[in-house]
């Protein structure tokens, strides 16, 4: 029995449909993109040059780069910009290297990984304001759980974790490495998976060790993953605000206020859109910086191997 030809326009979609189905799918996306993101982003660099504020109507006027030179001499800018990168080296630092020795050590568990990976990735799913309130408790003068500890081993007189200039902005890293080290452990433990058995097969007929094969072959073949892990961290170390105006409100006298701390109190308390405006996108330029000079050292390394 022959088989009946369909006819073109049913073999085949029109090529009209084909050509607009990716744009269409996108639209949705691209719609919220620009209404939250980029629209924002625009209204807040126009703003910076503007004396806008919430107690008058309209934009304001414009006043150039006023804004920028008043940021650029602000004591108060600068103190707040060198608590954020303070933060940033104490939190980078062992949420990378400790995510990658968890997730080397529980790739080699065959059976339980899967218990694992939620119970280290737990914790990410927990709200700030939870994380917060439960190191408060930890924290605590006298009652706190770090004060027993502590005193367990020896310590007489434990210090005010979140009362002492020296050790508060300490502890809020120390919470913050709890709360989200799962993240960036299932980076790392999705770049190991990629990683081809045979590799690690042929080098141990080769005689190489575990330490050896970590060292020569897992490192090197995550750095792309490591590179991906510090950029998102160092970023989202340089925009803490949560944990920080909860536990402590960038206390004790201002010792860990953050920059988005200041642009809060600038813009909705103070009511001077405009110049939050202004250290908002100093913030930008800043993050945009430390990204930059991180992928160039990490070309120029990536040359020189």
């Amino acid at each position: 029995m022959a088989a009946t030809a369909l006819p073109a326009s049913a073999a085949s979609p029109p090529t009209r449909t084909i050509r607009w189905a990716g744009p269409a799918m996108m639209a949705p996306f691209a719609v919220l993109y620009a209404l939250f993101l980029v629209g924002p982003l625009l209204y807040m660099l126009v703003a910076s040059f503007l004396d806008t504020s919430l107690l008058k109507g309209g934009l304001g006027h414009w006043v150039g780069f006023a804004n920028y030179g008043d940021a650029l001499s602000d004591p108060e800018f600068w103190r707040t910009l060198k608590h954020i990168l303070w933060f940033t080296v104490l939190t980078t630092v062992p949420l990378v290297l400790l995510s990658l020795v968890l997730a080397v050590l529980v790739d080699r568990f065959v059976r339980g990984r899967w218990f694992l990976r939620f119970a280290f990735f737990a914790p990410f799913l927990i709200p700030s304001a939870v994380v917060s309130l439960l190191f408060m408790y930890i924290y605590a003068d006298q009652v706190g759980l770090a004060q027993d500890a502590v005193k367990a081993v020896g310590v007489d007189t434990p210090p005010s974790w979140l009362g002492d200039p020296d050790w508060t902005m300490v502890s809020i890293a120390a919470a913050t490495v709890w709360w989200t080290i799962g993240f960036n452990f299932v980076l790392y433990l999705a770049g190991l998976q990629d990683i081809p058995r045979e590799v690690h097969e042929a080098s141990a007929i080769d005689g190489a060790g575990p330490w050896q094969r970590i060292r020569h072959i897992v490192v090197p073949l995550l750095g792309r993953t490591t590179v991906l892990v510090t950029v998102l961290q160092v970023i989202a170390s340089l925009k803490v605000f949560d944990q920080i105006y909860m536990m402590t409100g960038g206390g004790p006298d201002g010792a860990t206020k953050p920059t988005l701390e200041l642009i809060y109190d600038t813009g909705f308390t103070e009511g001077r859109v405009g110049y939050a405006s202004t250290l908002s996108m100093l913030l930008f330029v800043v993050i945009l910086i430390v990204s930059a000079v991180w992928f160039a050292l990490v070309r120029r390394a990536e040359r020189d191997q």
